[in-house]
């Protein structure tokens, strides 16, 4: 249960408007028992899981740039593995890596019509994108051609072959990976392509405590220790989703802050192509769950300082010469969040 001295209550007398706190209450119990399961399984990455966890309660992707060997696939295959099934197609699996190579095509993913003798006709083969968490390792080692075959699976959850559409479940999340030194045979993903991602997240060593620990837990791996949390249901992630949409504030001044910051990297010198309108979209769920993670039922200024990097530095592409989308994020970002902190954005 939610701790009784988190806000999840209203200081309105409309019953009609005040928060239900039972389903708060159920969506928080569901991200502190996810947190603890990844924090267990992936020690001394405490930012990236909450990174982690935002983006699939606010059904978002994630891109992660990495190092080989930093815990990525770990991470995404503890996500995977905490969450157990209890509707929808009972032959997707929970979790699918798929390696992404030069040589991939897009069927290697999404699947392909194989003919069947007996029936007389053309079989659905699913490929591995029908799952509920996806590691797409190494993404932009593959075609532009093939990376355009996610595009329609993150943005509208369905693949299309042989004009026949398939849908995907609805849990459906990506964790991508790329590797920000080995350049040599990938091509960058386009600006679209990156668009669909929420989060770009560059990971770092841990420090050397975490290192530490995870040597420590030898010889019984951080995994294997994360099984004996207990996980969630496919429907609690579900039910979370539509209760921060629901029931977690997000006030019109939040709204015009967005649009304001947006606005403002548009007309800097600094940026050539500023955000688009979907990530402002993109950005209202992800700041309702980290409020929700945070015991919240409102969107505070905290909430747009800590992922106004993390939604916009990606989908920036800045002047020669600029190499910091930080800077330039926080200059725009700046005069909203000192407006907003002078106000109350609870109902």
């Amino acid at each position: 249960m939610v701790d009784s001295a988190l806000p999840f209550s209203s200081s309105s007398s409309s019953l009609s408007s005040r928060p239900d706190a039972d389903a708060l209450a159920s969506a928080h119990a569901v991200t502190e028992r996810l947190g603890a399961r990844l924090r267990t399984a992936v020690l001394g990455r405490d930012e990236v899981v909450e990174l982690v966890l935002v983006a699939l309660v606010a059904d978002g992707h994630v891109l992660l740039e990495d190092y080989p060997g930093s815990g990525k696939t770990t991470l995404a295959r503890a996500l995977g593995e905490a969450i157990e099934k209890d509707g929808g197609d009972p032959a997707v699996r929970p979790f699918r890596r798929i390696q992404f190579t030069p040589d991939l095509l897009p069927s290697d993913i999404t699947g392909t019509n194989v003919f069947d003798v007996d029936a007389g006709g053309f079989d659905f083969r699913r490929g591995p994108i029908f799952a509920h968490v996806v590691v797409a390792d190494e993404i932009n080692r593959t075609s532009p051609k093939v990376q355009a075959a996610m595009l329609e699976a993150m943005a509208e959850k369905q693949v299309t072959i042989d004009d026949t559409t398939h849908p995907l479940d609805e849990l459906f999340f990506v964790i991508a990976t790329q590797n920000p030194l080995d350049l040599a045979g990938t091509y960058p993903l386009p600006t679209p392509q990156l668009d669909r991602f929420l989060f770009k997240v560059e990971m770092v060593h841990i420090d050397r405590a975490s290192e530490l620990a995870v040597l420590d837990a030898y010889p019984t791996p951080t995994l294997k220790r994360a099984d004996d949390l207990p996980g969630v249901k496919r429907s609690e992630v579900l039910a979370a989703r539509a209760t921060i949409r629901r029931e977690v504030h997000l006030a019109p001044l939040v709204k015009e802050a967005l649009v304001d910051t947006a606005r403002a990297l548009r007309s800097d010198a600094r940026v050539l192509q500023g955000a688009s309108t979907r990530s402002l979209v993109l950005t209202m769920p992800a700041l309702q769950a980290r409020a929700l993670i945070h015991g919240r039922d409102y969107v505070a200024p905290e909430d747009i300082e800590a992922l106004a990097p993390r939604v916009f530095a990606h989908r920036l592409e800045l002047a020669p010469g600029v190499d910091d989308p930080g800077e330039v994020i926080g200059d725009a970002l700046a005069p909203q969040i000192e407006r907003l902190a002078r106000v109350s954005l609870r109902r």
